[in-house]
């Protein structure tokens, strides 16, 4: 079982092999041409195409915001801007939330409920999650076709509602089977819980959390935040049997249930649509709507010193 991991592993390090460079990166080196050529290569659209001079102008910018000594930490994790503080905030938040829905625990430990339910079989236990798999890939695949045309806000939000609503049914259920081992309610809201993660929470996580940092602090609050991610997804599936031993799983998943009705409170309330927007553009949508900060005033200079 782990060794086939390995197949998909090389065929993502072969294909890193044929990946261009980052535009951004080229940018950084003074390869503009060689940027160009990337950006027309990855257009998806006349439109774009014809961009391709306007975008790399912006690259520039905000690679001329870059310290000389490197990202500060200190920036991060004490922003003097409200701009970046609301990145961190909203970055750490998805993050969190993605992990505190308690899918990985479910999904591990799925066949542990099904059994207290009174399925024994081992073909039956499979045949399960076989199902939750290929809901759960099925479903990635929707959000993956129509993440660009419906926009991160729509998709994060239902699939954050989707999962309240299907941990409640899976918490109804999980009380339900003390007295009747009818496990239908079950496996529904559970094939209903990774679909909807599958849609939202699953894919948009990791797009959101790497796409609205500035380019400055790019990599050290996606190290951040994944390490918010990783830390979370532990401590949630070392205490889930623990847990729920004591207060019985339909209890656990009423309290995961509520934490994603949290979760999708925070997701409206924090996080703007970046649809359609340029790295260089996102980082706009969290300064302030009047008067601007330190962060804008900064930007708006260095376009004024490039035009």
């Amino acid at each position: 079982m782990l060794g086939l991991a390995a197949l998909p592993a090389l065929l993502v390090g072969f294909a890193v092999v044929f990946m261009p460079e980052s535009p951004r990166w080229l940018v950084m080196k003074g390869r503009f041409a060689e940027a160009k050529r990337v950006l027309i290569k990855t257009s998806s659209s006349e439109e774009e195409v014809e961009s391709v001079d306007s975008r790399v102008n912006e690259m520039v910018k905000a690679s001329l915001d870059l310290p000389s000594n490197g990202p500060s930490w200190h920036e991060l994790i004490s922003p003097r801007s409200n701009a970046i503080r609301r990145i961190v905030i909203a970055a750490i938040g998805v993050n969190f939330f993605m992990q505190a829905s308690g899918n990985d625990a479910v999904v591990y430990y799925s066949p542990e409920v099904f059994k207290d339910a009174g399925i024994s079989s081992k073909r039956q236990l499979v045949g399960v999650t076989v199902i939750m798999g290929v809901a759960k890939a099925s479903f990635a695949l929707v959000s993956a076709l129509f993440l660009d045309r419906f926009g991160r806000r729509p998709l994060l939000l239902l699939g954050s509602t989707g999962m309240a609503v299907s941990l409640a049914l899976l918490g109804l259920g999980s009380k339900y089977l003390d007295q009747c081992q009818d496990v239908t309610m079950c496996i529904v809201a559970v094939c209903g819980f990774v679909s909807f993660f599958s849609i939202g929470l699953g894919p948009i996580t990791w797009v959101y959390s790497s796409e609205i940092f500035p380019l400055r602090l790019r990599a050290q609050g996606s190290g951040l935040a994944i390490s918010v991610n990783r830390l979370v997804s532990g401590v949630v599936s070392m205490t889930f049997l623990t847990v729920s031993m004591k207060i019985s799983f339909g209890g656990m998943f009423f309290v995961l249930g509520g934490i994603m009705v949290v979760g999708t409170v925070f997701f409206y309330v924090v996080m703007p649509e970046t649809k359609g927007k340029s790295l260089e553009e996102i980082q706009f949508l969290f300064q302030d709507k009047e008067g601007g900060d330190v962060e804008t005033k900064e930007v708006r200079r260095v376009d004024l010193e490039l035009t």
